[in-house]
């Protein structure tokens, strides 16, 4: 039954190692975001059920809507060409986003996702 599907996931968002200053100086966010998303991980469509091309919503969207929604200042130190910018570790459930399939990852309810940056200038 196609109506039985959640309609959104809750996730826990967490950034470290500088970049929750990007983010309001918030370690830690709970986010609700949409099951479905645009394929082109627009995020500003209000009803992603009236969109016709969609997908589970995945870590790359989830970037996407961090740097259009939480981000504050400075994206060019978060995103870079549609992901993270090198430099940035992304944990799933505590394990290397790139063991998880890296920005293919589907989020699912309950999962933590945590941003930490190893760049460190002067």
């Amino acid at each position: 039954m196609a109506g039985a599907e959640t309609s959104s996931v809750t996730i826990k968002v967490e950034f470290s190692g500088g970049l929750e200053l990007l983010f309001s100086n918030q370690r830690s966010h709970t986010l609700t975001l949409p099951a479905a998303v645009p394929t082109d991980n627009a995020t500003t469509v209000p009803v992603p059920s009236t969109i016709e091309a969609t997908k589970p919503a995945d870590i790359t969207y989830l970037i996407h809507y961090l740097r259009d929604h939480l981000l504050q200042e400075r994206a060019e130190l978060f995103e870079e060409n549609g992901t993270v910018r090198p430099g940035i570790l992304v944990l799933i459930n505590d394990t290397d986003w790139e063991l998880e399939g890296e920005g293919d990852y589907v989020v699912k309810e309950g999962d933590e996702v945590v941003f930490i940056s190893t760049l460190h200038g002067g």
